[in-house]
């Protein structure tokens, strides 16, 4: 049996869950539907999930379809997760993106949209709540072709909107369908003007160009009465893509969620693209290849997974005994990088326990945590005895505090959230410490010559001295010392992105005594060269000069154009630079920048100011130089090589010893 891994998309509360309860239902995997409000859906199965009636882990069901297995991802909506819906995205055949046919295309729809479009999946759309009051079928699809893309085909026609009554009758307008797909396919067009175009080839072209991720299907619907459901089926099993891959080949494979189980533990989620992986099998995995050993299998199929002993390409499966297992690991052969389609989160704040929680604890609850989502990165700051979480949103900070609660029985509040901000180099700078010269306490000789490179490019590391100047092992120590280095600068922001040269190298060889052992006090070692480099990268550093940059997000604010008098000198007060705006009908559409730090304060604000009608997008854009105020400044967590005699404190005595 083919399987089709398949994505459900949209933004919050256009009812993604309640339509997976409703094709669950369809497919006859569930005889009852669950309700959000009800807290009984059959994926939303956290505790914190049913009582905010929101949706905060993908989570896996499936159902069979004349001959195809769907596996069907249910994703979040609100973007303080959007890097819960990343990791599905790597996975996925195709996906169904809801738009509420009350609210039309909101904010978090068209960040999903064009990602989508980015990765060319093939993508269904439907449009949900047509039963509701204020539902809409011309306005939405002139907004879907406006906001989301002019390459959609509808499916049918919505009547009866706004009453339980509405209903969808399936039938692509010919001359509708034509138009678009004719854009897309050059024999469809040679047909046209031939005027030979029949309806079979219409239907393949559509099913064509719907697989290449050209044209878009719509569908309309409710999840609530099923209205258009049926339909939907229909185009998924004739629209969408089977999973493709060879079971024969070699095993490849993708970890997109990592839970835990009952006992601590790990269990991974995993799509197989390559190959089988039977129980007992030792499969390499992670950038370095460790290798584990598959204990247990779950394969998903026929609404739920069901223990096995295999899992076959095209599958989703839950694995067991892969210890270190981390979410983006590639199984087997790695099929392609793991990338990001979203930018990381800008924001961050210290966790403060509360009375009687043991702060090893919650540093252990944390990176339990961190182990789910990568994307919250730990930063300990071991002499304050403090742990920072990176964030999306506030949203995300009250699900992880209501989270250490609930699983945890750990009581913790937050502190101010702030921008996560970075530093970059204004210039060149060297420096270069010897081998038993001067005060180096070190076996070593290290000179660095950082220069600055473009935002985006990494950290580069070269070298100017000979590769067997010295033992490999030193180089790799120096390496990977200064960019661990370079997570604090010289005001304790990471610097993303640089060049650095390695421009002297200098060790002492082995030295051993007669009859007796290796003589660390006279030969070096990697921790010489581990002790010494930031020293000198700290030096270079300063020299070459380093600037904060906060991260500033790209807006967009739809709202009546009589409100915009009010909303200008918010917008300013808040630190927004708008640079375009735009008028259509009695609407005012402003774009512009904004700092990450008061994106949330922005959208708390735009209702008041616009009568509730204001409609708000941001994403992340770029970094830009902190222009006012003091510089912000971040506790550092390491050795602090900016002050020399303390680091030498830390350091130096535990390399003679």
């Amino acid at each position: 049996m083919h399987s089709l891994n398949l994505g459900i998309l949209a933004h919050v509360d256009a009812g993604k869950t309640s339509l997976t309860e409703r094709l669950l239902h369809s497919a006859g995997v569930i005889d009852e539907i669950g309700s959000v409000d009800d807290g009984n859906t059959r994926t939303d199965t956290l505790a914190l999930e049913r009582r905010r009636g929101i949706t905060i882990k993908s989570a896996v069901v499936s159902f069979p379809l004349d001959g195809v297995t769907v596996n069907l991802i249910d994703t979040p909506g609100h973007p303080d997760f959007i890097a819960e819906v990343e990791r599905v995205l790597g996975v996925l055949d195709g996906a169904v993106l809801v738009v509420s046919a009350v609210e039309g295309v909101q904010a978090q729809t068209r960040v999903l949209m064009r990602t989508l479009q980015r990765l060319r999946i093939p993508t269904l759309l439907f449009v949900n709540k047509i039963d509701r009051r204020g539902a809409g079928y011309e306005k939405v699809l002139r907004s879907i072709s406006a906001r989301l893309t002019p390459a959609i085909v509808p499916m049918g026609t919505a009547t009866g909107l706004g009453t339980r009554a509405a209903r969808f009758t399936p039938g692509a307008a010919a001359a509708a369908a034509l138009d678009v797909l004719a854009e897309h396919d050059d024999t469809l067009l040679s047909a046209y003007v031939e005027d030979t175009v029949t309806d079979a080839l219409l239907r393949t072209s559509l099913a064509d160009r719907t697989r290449e991720a050209l044209v878009h299907p719509v569908y309309f619907g409710s999840a609530v009465t099923g209205a258009g459901v049926d339909a939907l089926l229909r185009g998924v099993e004739e629209l969408l893509p089977a999973a493709g891959g060879d079971a024969d080949g070699p095993v490849s494979g993708t970890v997109f969620k990592v839970e835990r189980g009952p006992a601590g533990e790990k269990v991974a989620y995993a799509r197989m693209f390559s190959g089988t992986l039977r129980t007992r099998d030792r499969v390499p995995f992670g950038a370095d290849g460790t290798e584990g050993r598959v204990t247990a299998i779950s394969a998903f199929g026929h609404g739920t997974d069901t223990r096995g002993d295999v899992v076959r390409a095209g599958q989703i499966a839950r694995l067991w005994g892969l210890g270190d297992i981390r979410i983006g690991d590639a199984l087997g052969e790695p099929r392609k990088a793991y990338e990001h389609f979203f930018a990381p989160p800008t924001l961050e704040t210290v966790v403060v326990p509360g009375p009687g929680v043991h702060r090893g604890a919650l540093h252990l609850a944390l990176a339990q945590l961190a182990e789910q989502d990568p994307l919250i990165g730990l930063r300990h700051d071991e002499p304050r005895q403090e742990t920072s979480v990176s964030l999306y949103g506030e949203v995300q900070k009250e699900v992880v505090q209501a989270t250490l609660a609930e699983e945890y029985g750990l009581d913790v509040t937050f502190r101010e959230t702030t921008p996560l901000c970075v530093e970059r180099l204004l210039g060149t700078g060297q420096a270069v410490e010897f081998n038993k010269k001067g005060a180096n306490p070190f076996l070593a000789t290290v000179g660095l010559r950082v220069e600055p490179a473009p935002a985006g490019s990494g950290v580069r590391f070269r070298l100017e001295v000979e590769l067997g100047s010295m033992p490999y092992a030193f180089f790799k120590a120096v390496e990977d010392t200064l960019r661990e280095t370079l997570g604090q600068g010289l005001h304790g922001w990471r610097i993303p992105d640089c060049v650095v040269t390695m421009t002297h190298s200098g060790y002492s060889p082995r030295q051993s005594h007669a009859h007796q052992g290796f003589d660390k006090s006279m030969s070096s070692t990697g921790a010489d060269f581990r002790g010494l480099t930031p020293l000198v990268l700290v030096a270079a550093l300063r020299q070459a000069g380093t600037r904060v940059h906060e991260p500033v997000h790209r807006f967009r604010v739809e709202a009546p154009a009589d409100t915009l008098g009010a909303l200008l000198p918010v917008l300013a007060g808040l630190g927004a630079v708008p640079e375009t705006t735009r008028n259509r009908d009695d609407t005012c559409v402003l774009e512009g920048t904004v700092p990450a730090a008061e994106v949330h304060a922005l959208g708390q604000r735009l209702p008041g100011l616009t009568r509730g009608e204001g409609e708000l997008e941001s994403a992340f854009a770029h970094y830009a130089p902190v222009a006012h105020g003091t510089v912000p400044e971040r506790p550092r967590t390491d050795h602090n090589p900016l002050n020399r005699k303390e680091y030498l404190l830390n350091v130096a005595r535990r390399v003679g010893g």
